[in-house]
């Protein structure tokens, strides 16, 4: 399944999750369900992923945690705020760039039309 495929799902869930549950939830809210609907589809879901960064040709640890990497190919990072800002499409940029994944999905919750909430950022793709 290419990265486009699985994007189509985690847009039509995050869709009908929206739909069901609406926004102003907490993040943490989201992730569960929304992994639980990308398992059903029967996609693999790595939920607060680690992610290892790399200096100087050694692996220093932790950098990060993903909140969810989908089928080892696209990292979604979930929100429920007021207003997407800047940083958020930037943290999702360097996440992409540190592990080498070519698509991220920037998912906020907190917008009244879901589709509003929706953000597509790429590496290499």
């Amino acid at each position: 399944m290419t990265e486009n495929e699985i994007a189509a799902i985690i847009v039509d869930c995050s869709l009908v999750i929206h739909k069901g549950l609406g926004p102003g939830l907490l993040e943490s809210v989201y992730e569960e369900v929304l992994a639980y609907e990308l398992e059903n589809r029967g996609l693999q879901v790595e939920r607060q992923k680690p992610i290892d960064v790399e200096w100087d040709g050694i692996r220093l640890g932790c950098g990060f945690m993903a909140d969810l990497v989908i089928n080892s190919k696209v990292i979604i990072e979930l929100k429920s705020v007021e207003k997407i800002q800047p940083v958020h499409q930037k943290q999702l940029q360097t996440y992409l760039k540190l592990t080498g994944l070519r698509l991220g999905l920037l998912v906020n919750f907190n917008e009244r039309l879901i589709k509003d909430g929706i953000q597509r950022i790429v590496h290499g793709l």
